[in-house]
């Protein structure tokens, strides 16, 4: 069922002008939104408790807005992965690709920090389109159906993806080619695999893997985020690079994965609505007692 969809939208999306590939994106978003109320409620509980300033009403026009985008992204990826890298190129405005040279002057390669920020799907694209090449490492979708076809429309260009079950390695071979790695770090973890940071006033389980690629590598890590402007284009903003960890100890590395955590969570108060606040990102709680490292003890 879920496949047949995907084919038909597929199939609508490659005739079809972007404007109209948008507005049934922000339909599905919203049927999304409103179908799945418990997905609702957790966001707005999440958005309320992260950003205590909004009103409730601003909440509320905030993660209806989320929902409509989320629906317009996904259509908007299948749009841009048939039309090619200049496409994108033309929609998409640069702030700071100076930062990126800075960073591989160094030869180590750059570990580019993302999020689920914006259309955040066409970032590889549009960095190809540029002229670097960024391999991103990705979850497999639980969703076979849906994993499939994503995964066809990622590799649409020619884009590397890495899977995260295999991923340390290929990375590092990328690095030793002074090559671009993107890892996405917002994302909740289990226990036995992340280290517990502050995120928006509460413990957020949180990959450490970042933080261990720079330190082992010693590659910088230079933020980079792709925002919606209001006229449908996208910025591509690049932060100055940051340092990586001296060394691999649990100290340096928790603190590390902090700090990364909360670049992370000053780029999602640029455009809250731009990010997943339906993602349970606080599911895994810590324990009474817990320091938050005890991981990188293993």
């Amino acid at each position: 069922m879920i496949k047949a969809i995907l084919t038909g939208l597929l199939k609508f999306v490659s005739i079809c002008p972007l404007s109209a590939a948008r507005g049934l994106g922000r339909f599905v978003g919203f049927v999304f939104g409103r179908v799945l109320r418990h997905h609702r409620e957790d966001a707005f509980e999440a958005l309320e408790r992260s950003i205590p300033e909004l009103s409730p009403a601003e909440c509320k026009k905030t993660i209806n807005t989320m929902y409509r985008l989320q629906g317009v992204h996904f259509l908007e990826m299948m749009w841009y992965s048939m039309r090619g890298l200049e496409a994108v190129k033309a929609a998409v405005e640069v702030d700071g690709l100076e930062h990126v040279e800075t960073a591989r002057e160094r030869g180590k390669g750059v570990l580019a920090l993302t999020a689920h920020i914006g259309n955040f799907e066409l970032m590889p694209m549009a960095t190809a389109a540029l002229g670097y090449k960024l391999s991103v490492i990705v979850k497999r979708i639980k969703n076979e159906a849906v994993n499939e076809v994503v995964g066809k429309l990622r590799t649409h260009e020619g884009l590397s993806f890495l899977a995260t079950d295999h991923a340390y390695r290929d990375c590092l071979k990328a690095l030793r080619r002074n090559e671009a790695v993107g890892m996405i770090i917002d994302q909740n973890m289990t226990r036995d695999s992340g280290v517990f940071v502050d995120f928006f006033g509460k413990p957020a389980c949180t990959s450490p893997g970042l933080a261990y690629m720079a330190a082992q590598s010693q590659a910088p890590v230079v933020p980079v985020f792709i925002y919606r402007k209001p006229d449908g284009g996208f910025r591509l903003k690049v932060h100055p690079p940051l340092d990586p960890p001296e060394d691999r100890q649990p100290e340096t590395i928790h603190a590390a994965t902090q700090l990364y955590t909360k670049v992370i969570e000053d780029a999602i108060c640029v455009a809250p609505e731009q990010w997943i606040w339906m993602h349970r990102r606080w599911k895994t709680v810590q324990l009474e007692g817990q320091s938050g490292k005890e991981r990188l003890k293993d």
